[in-house]
Formats: structure tokens, sequence, C-alpha cells
């Protein structure tokens, strides 16, 4: 499944690593230092240069989102619960 992360912007739901709200970046040094590591070592993606709530990790990209990390969290598990619903029926038809 995809997960839209803002603007035109939509990725595979299992190529992510972690979603974090931007404000973490402020609050903690050892994830400020962790992302500015990543950031060397990944493509950084800024979505909207206007607005940035989250920060979503996978192992090619860092991209800084407009949408909240709370929102892109519920797509992500919403995305996950379809994907188990799926696997299930299928289970049911082959049994």
């Amino acid at each position: 499944m995809f997960i839209h992360l803002g603007g035109d912007v939509i990725i595979r739901s299992k190529d992510i690593i972690a979603i974090l709200n931007c404000d973490v970046k402020e609050q903690s040094q050892i994830t400020s230092t962790y992302l500015k590591e990543e950031e060397k070592r990944k493509k950084k993606i800024v979505i909207s240069t206007d607005y940035i709530k989250s920060i979503v990790l996978t192992n090619e990209e860092v991209y800084y989102s407009p949408v909240s990390s709370l929102t892109l969290n519920r797509r992500a598990q919403g995305k996950a619960l379809m994907d188990l619903h799926h696997e299930h029926d299928e289970d049911s038809e082959t049994s």
C-alpha cells in the first residue's frame, strides 16, 4: 500500500522506517544528531517549505512533510490493517 505525505509525494508504506513529529528534532539532542547523520547519508526531500510538521525516514530518503505525524501514523496503521484483512481474506479463500 501507499501513503500520501503531502503535495504530490506518495511512498510505499513498507518503505517507512519511522514517522517523527518535527518538534522532536528540537527536544532531543540525540535525535537531532541522528537526523543530521541521516541527511548526510540519504536524499533530503522537503515537500513544502511553508510548514513542516513531520519527518519520515525511509532507507533512501528523509522526507519533511506538511502533514502531521499523527495523521501519517493513522494512515500507515489503516493501510497495515487493510493489508492484514486482505491477507486474511486470501488465506480464507485458499483453505
